[in-house]
């Protein structure tokens, strides 16, 4: 983006009823430049509201999404780990996604290709506020907040790129066009920058609890802290990484919701244990153009033949077989065949057309609830659960651990176990692969820490990256084809290395 960047405001419109998703609704201001665009506190809160833009669907001519690219944090979370397989109508339905699951990912892909620009794009929104709106006069509080959020959402989109990428560019300014071309700076640096943005985010952001529903989907203290938290645990920065989680935990600002299956239906939408999530309707008329509201992960998840849906992201055995019998997640995470799949018909091989024998189930909406008008497929309602307090919960457990603090360690992971049981875990013992919780200690409460991140996160984009920060993909990505040393980042799209004239360089082994 040059500093002729028209830029887009959006207007608040949340449903008091559903607390849902008119969060965005896209109004261009026509004519509008820099030069006569932050003037006062209305055009600085419309550049902020525009930078959540992004995070919905990235404009990207692409063949085969007319001119979207999709970036689903669970194509590489979820279908390149352990915990699931592409699916689709067959290897040549998304077929570079095949390759990346079966680590023959190449640099000419339009996946992540569409990964970076999006990421990029976003941040592009986020150096202008941030560098504008500091020389606006206004309300200092109101000022604060909004250089909050959109410090917030750029620590995102670096969080996102250090994970996938390694090192890359680090822009914090608004470039000419003569300085397009960048190196690539080091994880450290960008990790540096993630964490800066995130304590200026923290500072600024009110807690959930003082906001009106009229702001819900706004970045909040809590999602920025928890973030923070999660910045530090990706760094094996355990005291910071306990230290931050127990803020949150501490806050009083969250709770876990009772009813586990509760967490991906309509109604629990930015619900007691949702610190942030990015906001989905299915009434706002998009199509499969330039501009959405409304997500694609519902029908791409959803089985096909009757279901009507596409059939990516298919559950493996494996993951299935990690849920304890007494673990009532599973059937809130897991179609199986016999299931009554909502209003759409009983799940059977026939009905599907497919071989498949489970679908995920988190994304799954009623044919009842689809967009009122216009073509349901890229107007899926379902907010995207970026962060729960359950991640949290369990970042705390993780970092307690690698302190040393086993009983702290414990007493989180069965904050979490009790929740999904509807009780104490006293009362429903079940059988860890490694060890009763109570029981575990050293490597095997780590064991049964990893073990509860899987199933109480399951299919919502974490796993391949968690694995990767734990060391441990080299041996359960093996069999797929696994490279200690390469495959834990992804290519650097070769079209930015080329825009660059070679000063991004690419990744080890790609």
């Amino acid at each position: 983006m040059n500093q002729k960047t028209i830029f887009s405001a959006c207007i608040l419109a949340v449903s008091l009823m559903a607390c849902k998703q008119e969060f965005l609704e896209i109004k261009p201001l026509v004519g509008s430049s820099e030069a006569n665009f932050f003037l006062n506190a209305a055009d600085a809160e419309a550049s902020i509201i525009a930078c959540y833009n992004p995070l919905q669907q990235e404009v990207t001519p692409i063949q085969g999404f007319g001119q979207l690219a999709p970036h689903f944090r669970w194509y590489f979370g979820d279908i390149v780990s352990d915990d699931s397989h592409k699916g689709g109508s067959g290897d040549g339905d998304e077929p570079e996604l095949l390759l990346f699951e079966n680590f023959q990912g190449n640099s000419g892909s339009k996946l992540i290709l569409g990964e970076w620009q999006a990421a990029y794009r976003g941040i592009a929104y986020c150096n202008l506020s941030l560098n504008r709106i500091p020389d606006i006069d206004m309300d200092a509080t109101d000022k604060a907040r909004f250089l909050g959020e959109a410090a917030f959402i750029r620590a995102f989109w670096y969080f996102n790129l250090v994970t996938m990428f390694g090192d890359v560019p680090l822009v914090t300014e608004n470039l000419a066009p003569s300085e397009y071309q960048q190196a690539r700076n080091p994880a450290a640096e960008v990790w540096a920058q993630i964490e800066a943005d995130l304590t200026t985010a923290r500072e600024g952001l009110p807690k959930r609890s003082s906001m009106s529903v009229s702001e819900i989907g706004r970045a909040t203290w809590g999602a920025a802290t928890s973030l923070l938290a999660k910045a530090h645990l990706y760094q094996a920065e355990w005291q910071q990484c306990y230290n931050v989680a127990g803020e949150v935990m501490a806050s009083g600002e969250y709770y876990l919701d009772p009813n586990y299956s509760n967490i991906f239906s309509e109604i629990g939408e930015n619900g007691p244990g949702s610190i942030w999530e990015i906001q989905y309707m299915n009434a706002s008329g998009g199509n499969w153009g330039n501009q959405l509201e409304g997500t694609f992960t519902n029908v791409f998840t959803r089985a096909r033949g009757q279901f009507g849906g596409y059939g990516f992201n298919i559950p493996e055995q494996n993951f299935v077989d990690e849920f304890e019998s007494t673990d009532p997640r599973l059937t809130a995470t897991v179609f199986q065949v016999g299931d009554i799949m909502g209003d759409r018909g009983e799940f059977t091989l026939d009905a599907t057309g497919m071989p498949h024998e489970y679908y995920a189930k988190k994304y799954f909406i009623n044919q009842s609830d689809e967009a009122p008008f216009g073509d349901p497929n890229p107007n899926g309602y379902t907010n995207d659960r970026v962060i729960r307090y359950a991640d949290v919960i369990l970042f705390h457990a993780e970092a307690s651990y690698h302190l040393g603090i086993e009983d702290q360690a414990k007493a989180s992971v069965r904050m979490v176990r009790d929740r999904a049981r509807g009780g104490a875990e006293q009362q429903f013992p079940g059988v860890l692969p490694n060890n009763v919780v109570n029981a575990a200690t050293g490597q095997a409460l780590l064991d049964a820490i990893y073990h509860e991140r899987r199933v109480e996160l399951g299919l919502e984009g974490h796993r391949f990256f968690d694995v990767v920060r734990q060391g441990r993909a080299a041996t359960l990505l093996q069999v797929d084809g696994f490279t200690p040393g390469v495959h834990g980042l992804f290519p650097i799209p070769e079209a930015e290395i080329t825009l660059s004239d070679g000063l991004i360089t690419q990744n080890n082994g790609y």
